[in-house]
C-alpha cells in the first residue's frame, strides 16, 4: 500500500493540516493538502499546501519568502489530520501568518472578545508586494 492510501483524504480530496514550529513547539498555522501537495512536501522537505481559493498547490514562501523547513511529517490516529514540525524560515522569529506574524493563532478570547495578543512583526504590504 503506498503510504499516501492511508490518509482519510474528504470528499473534497483534502486532508487538515498543522504546522508546528519544532523548537518552541507554537502551533504556527492551519492549512490544507491535497495528495500532491503532501507528496511534494515530503520529497521536497518544504512546506507545500493546497490554496483552497486559488484551487492550486502554494508552496509556502513563494511570494512572502517565509518558507517553511519540514522535518517530521505526523498522522492523527484517525489518519485524517497532518502534522508538520518545521522551522519557519524568511524573518527572525519567523513569520508564518499572512498578517505578519509568528502565529496565525494570535487571538485570545477573554471576557466575550478577540484580542490580539501577538505584534505584528512585519508590515504584511511590506512582505507582499
Amino acid at each position: 500500500m503506498n503510504w499516501l492510501d492511508k490518509v482519510k483524504w474528504n470528499a473534497q480530496g483534502l486532508v487538515p493540516v498543522i504546522a508546528q514550529e519544532l523548537g518552541s513547539g507554537d502551533v504556527l498555522m492551519f492549512a490544507w493538502m491535497n495528495r500532491e501537495a503532501l507528496q511534494k512536501t515530503a520529497e521536497l522537505k518544504q512546506a507545500v499546501y493546497f490554496s483552497r481559493s486559488r484551487g492550486k498547490l502554494w508552496f509556502k514562501g513563494e511570494t512572502s519568502g517565509h518558507v517553511q523547513t519540514v522535518h517530521d511529517i505526523r498522522l492523527d490516529c484517525d489518519n485524517d489530520v497532518v502534522l508538520l514540525k518545521v522551522t519557519q524560515l524568511g524573518h527572525e522569529p519567523g513569520i508564518a501568518c499572512h498578517t505578519g506574524r509568528h502565529s496565525c493563532f494570535f487571538q485570545h478570547y477573554q471576557d466575550g472578545q478577540w484580542h490580539a495578543v501577538e505584534p505584528v512583526l512585519k508590515d504584511p504590504e511590506s512582505i507582499y508586494r
